[in-house]
């Protein structure tokens, strides 16, 4: 491994060490359930599902999870549970 690589690996930790550094914007996640996968979409700010519970409700125990998960990653920390 060159100089070179060293280098941006060493830069790509200190970035890693900093949340502040990333802003999510969209991304769509597979999220394998009990009983099936679901797709979990982040887009303006929102986290969605397709399941039932979250076409119903609103919220869901796959969002909530991703919200868990991602915590401090997402703008304004974890209130995403508004549809």
């Amino acid at each position: 491994m060159g100089s070179s690589t060293i280098s941006k690996i060493e830069k790509a930790i200190l970035y890693a060490r900093e949340p502040d550094r990333f802003e999510f914007q969209d991304f769509t996640v597979k999220l394998r359930g009990m009983h099936s996968t679901h797709t979990v979409v982040y887009r303006g700010g929102k986290l969605t599902c397709d399941c039932e519970h979250f076409i119903g409700h609103g919220d869901c125990s796959h969002t909530i999870a991703c919200e868990k998960r991602l915590g401090e990653m997402l703008p304004g920390g974890i209130p995403l549970l508004v549809n």
